[in-house]
């Protein structure tokens, strides 16, 4: 049981890690478009926004999955006990 909590306290700080990244690459890397940008800066956005996206995304549901399965872990535990 403490292998499986330890898994997913590493799920959920993994999740987290992810979804700061994420939110680098979406408010940092790719900000704010410019306006009338070049061709060249307009594909540099949408890289680092679909970057970003996909992190975010991944980080929450990475997160959300982690902390489900350690409250489930958690009732479980105190029942058996």
């Amino acid at each position: 049981m403490k292998v499986f909590k330890e898994i997913f306290d590493s799920l959920i700080i993994a999740g987290t890690i992810i979804l700061l990244i994420g939110l680098y690459y979406w408010i940092i890397k790719a900000g704010l478009p410019y306006q009338d940008a070049p061709t060249e800066l307009q594909i540099q956005y949408a890289i680092n926004l679909g970057i970003g996206e996909t992190l975010v995304k991944t980080g929450i549901c990475v997160t959300a999955l982690g902390s489900v399965c350690r409250i489930v872990f958690g009732v479980i535990g105190k029942k058996k006990k």
